[in-house]
């Protein structure tokens, strides 16, 4: 995949986050996609690059000999929570971050992200916050319908015992932080506000919290928008400007021209690869400054 997304009519990146953040139903999507571009065939053509390929999720492989990974349970607040967690290779304890998957549930791609924290140094986990809800399916529609069902109190309990879960897991020194993505990044934010004990918080592309919230936030932010995302974007200015009026440690970037999803490299049609890794690199250096 090259360093910017393929040419692709706004419209039809506009449609495809209608689709999946509203959510449309699939008829529904195709037939305004087939109106866009001209047609069904061309409407079909499209589809590939405007929908996630997890054949792309290999930027850390599988069997990489840096780290180990393996499936795990924690205890949730209404079922067991099942989790990806990936660690290094290496002497000593290390600090955890948890990883917080979109709104498709824990797939290919968040397993990859957290196989690329734990090369970084981080023992990393990456729960399924759909196991409240029988888990992650693998249709990726029905994720997103399941994720919009999800009680949110729940899914927020869920992400706090992980929390506790990681703090007090062999092989980590007690720190622990956490990085969502869009539905997972809004859930970083109610996390840094609900929670205490975390220690720092990464947020790509994801819903402010309830402003009356962040007076409570104790963990420093870094928070990561797209310069193309309306529907984020217009929760961003009050969201900072409540942070700078509580005195709360955040750093803030924004990327021009990028849309939202940028640093998705499953998705053609919105990877941007220079933005994705000054945003990536940004964030490993944010977390070995606040958890080590």
């Amino acid at each position: 995949m090259g360093d910017k997304p393929r040419a692709v009519d706004p419209r039809a990146i506009e449609l495809y986050d209608e689709y999946t953040h509203a959510p449309l139903p699939r008829r529904v999507f195709l037939e305004r996609l087939a109106v866009i571009a001209g047609g069904a065939t061309a409407a079909a053509a499209l589809l590939p690059i405007l929908e996630n390929n997890y054949a792309r999720a290999n930027v850390i492989d599988l069997d990489d000999k840096r780290i180990t990974k393996v499936m795990v349970t924690y205890k949730g607040s209404k079922s067991h929570v099942s989790a990806y967690l990936a660690r290094p290779h290496q002497k000593g304890d290390a600090p955890a971050v948890i990883v917080v998957h979109e709104n498709r549930g824990l797939n290919d791609h968040i397993a990859d992200v957290a196989r690329r924290l734990a090369v970084a140094g981080f023992v990393t986990l990456a729960p399924d916050l759909l196991a409240s809800v029988g888990g992650t399916p693998l249709d990726p529609d029905a994720a997103r319908e399941k994720i919009a069902a999800l009680d949110p109190a729940t899914a927020l309990a869920d992400l706090r015992a992980g929390v506790s879960f990681m703090a007090k897991h062999t092989g980590t020194t007690g720190k622990v932080g956490a990085v969502g993505f869009c539905w997972g990044g809004g859930m970083v934010n109610n996390l840094a506000v609900a929670e205490p004990t975390l220690d720092a918080a990464v947020v790509f592309y994801g819903l402010s919290p309830a402003l009356d919230g962040v007076k409570a936030i104790k963990a420093p932010l870094l928070l990561h928008y797209a310069g193309i995302d309306d529907r984020v974007n217009a929760t961003v200015p009050d969201y900072e400007a409540a942070l700078k009026a509580a005195g709360k440690r955040y750093e803030l970037y924004r990327y021009e021209g990028v849309q939202h999803a940028f640093n998705n490299d499953t998705n053609e049609a919105r990877y941007n690869k220079a933005a994705a890794d000054l945003a990536w690199d940004r964030t490993v250096a944010f977390l070995k400054k606040t958890l080590t």
